[in-house]
């Protein structure tokens, strides 16, 4: 009888030896004779145990991890396949402490069914909230997604059934569904797993989004750096036509809805909308005056509902369940759960999903351990490369849009990056003015000038250089940018400046900068 082994084929896994592990497992089990049955899953996580090898028992999957190909013989010779003792073995995967303690809406198959298998998926409740939605009327799907409360998980926090409400209450001759995958803060790869891990739930949300607001043509547009999810999605876009659920009829009674894959070029202002929208035209990636709203003018001109991965992933559980099941979770008005990665210098990083409310210190000691240096936490960045910096003193405030919005920061994407007390903030401050003026479109000059004299100012503080001077210099040409910046790209550089400055004002002073440094 064949033995089935889970081993990831995230992306992470694949970078410290996936592969090898798999081929491993193929090779000493034929050695000895015994059959297994090897399944690439996607990763559960817990990326410090990468590649994590998962043996399907009588007793449940156990986990071994980290293996490494060189591990493999001892495992099978520990009885590994049946579950057996080794210093890798781990346990049950889900009673592990890291699993057992989150929420988990949107990943809750992620690393449990083969990504690649539209039986699997529906074997583990996929497809039941696109048949639940086609059983409604459109604007029934459009209040079930206003009454979960689900909000955009890209960065404004935009509530989605207001948007979707925009689009569906348009009148046009053709409508868009635009699902925003370029994925480029620093720290996130939510999006990533979900492609290489679960791909037939994005294409499964943005059906229903599709059907609800009477889209027949949907894209995907996926950053460029991410070839494996690339190739992952591609399969499985293909089954899920082969299977009828995109394509001519798609919804029954001659309706259809046809999706592509589009592969970004590398342009980090794509992630906002409107530049996402000039890319998918075939022009260059550049920023759009609003309005036009995109729900009403977008993609060729034509109502456009445009949402991040996260907020379509989380669309098939709320019409499966209902809007009141996902609205249970969750806090003030921000409700549900959001997916947080975690990264940096943190000594167990990864993906946690949980319901709002949970606080920074719970995700960042509770579940990541701490620094992976040892040494204390001085900062932590939330939101992304244009997220605020906050102090150590901070790490209680709740994960939760108002909360972080009042103490002058921002949840963005859900990634968190953290830092040791050998930071020097001044030096992060120059990189967002820096990381700024790289990536700016170039049309509007609040941003693309201004971050690059902000560049140049910070780098005369450092130098010490009048520095008080310097320092109103830069404050005054943050209110610039936020004030006149066309998109967010320019108007939030401003928050990982100022919160540096002001949550770390000694770093900023050169006698202070002096005594560290020595």
């Amino acid at each position: 009888m064949s033995i089935r082994v889970y081993i990831p084929r995230d992306a992470a896994a694949l970078s410290v030896g996936a592969e090898a592990v798999a081929e491993a497992f193929r090779r000493e089990a034929a050695t000895r004779g015994q059959t297994v049955e090897i399944v690439r899953n996607g990763s559960r996580g817990m990326m410090w145990l990468e590649p994590l090898v998962e043996v399907e028992t009588d007793q449940g999957r156990i986990a071994y991890g980290p293996v490494s190909a060189r591990d493999v013989a001892s495992l099978l010779e520990a009885g590994a396949l049946q579950g057996g003792d080794h210093a890798l073995r781990l346990g049950p995967t889900d009673q592990l402490d890291w699993m057992k303690r989150q929420q988990r809406l949107t990943f809750e198959r992620i690393g449990v069914i083969d990504p690649l298998s539209l039986a699997d998926y529906c074997a583990h409740g996929g497809l039941k909230g696109l048949k639940a939605a086609l059983a409604m009327t459109p604007a029934d799907v459009v209040e079930q997604v206003r009454l979960s409360g689900l909000r955009g998980r890209g960065g404004a926090g935009f509530p989605a059934g207001i948007k979707w409400k925009t689009v569906h209450d348009a009148a046009a001759d053709r409508k868009y569904v635009v699902c925003n995958a370029d994925e480029g803060d620093s720290g996130t790869f939510a999006d990533r797993m979900i492609f290489e891990g679960d791909p037939f739930m994005l294409i499964e949300g943005m059906a229903i989004a599709a059907y609800a607001v009477g889209a027949t043509k949907g894209f995907i547009y996926l950053r460029s750096e991410y070839p494996h999810a690339a190739t992952a999605m591609e399969s499985a876009l293909n089954s899920a036509k082969q299977a009828g659920w995109i394509g001519r009829d798609a919804f029954g009674r001659g309706k259809p809805f046809d999706l592509e894959l589009r592969i970004g070029a590398g342009a980090y202002i794509c992630g906002e909308e409107t530049s996402l929208l000039e890319s998918l035209e075939g022009k260059r990636g550049i920023v759009r005056a609003k309005p036009p709203l995109p729900a009403l003018s977008g993609l060729f001109g034509k109502p456009t509902l445009i949402n991040n991965v996260l907020t379509l992933a989380a669309v098939p559980y709320i019409l499966a369940e209902g809007g009141k099941s996902y609205a249970d979770f969750g806090m003030g008005r921000s409700r549900g759960t959001l997916p947080v990665q975690l990264g940096g210098n943190v000594l167990h990083g990864g993906l946690i999903e949980l319901a709002f409310g949970v606080s920074l210190r719970e995700i960042i000691e509770g579940f990541g351990g701490g620094t992976a240096s040892g040494r204390p936490i001085r900062a932590v960045q939330v939101g992304g490369p244009l997220g605020a910096y906050i102090t150590e003193k901070e790490l209680d405030l709740p994960m939760d849009y108002e909360t972080l919005a009042a103490n002058r920061a921002m949840l963005g994407h859900g990634g968190i990056v953290v830092f040791d007390d050998t930071v020097d903030m001044a030096k992060m401050a120059r990189f967002a003015f820096h990381f700024c003026a790289k990536e700016s479109c170039g049309k509007c000059t609040p941003c693309r000038i201004g971050a690059t004299r902000g560049e140049e100012t910070v780098a005369k503080i450092i130098a010490g250089t009048n520095v008080e001077a310097n320092i109103a210099i830069v404050r005054d040409l943050c209110d610039v940018m936020t004030a006149g910046s066309l998109c967010a790209h320019g108007g939030l550089t401003p928050m990982p400046v100022l919160s540096a400055i002001d949550r770390f004002p000694e770093d900023f002073v050169p006698a202070e900068r002096k005594t560290a440094a020595e």
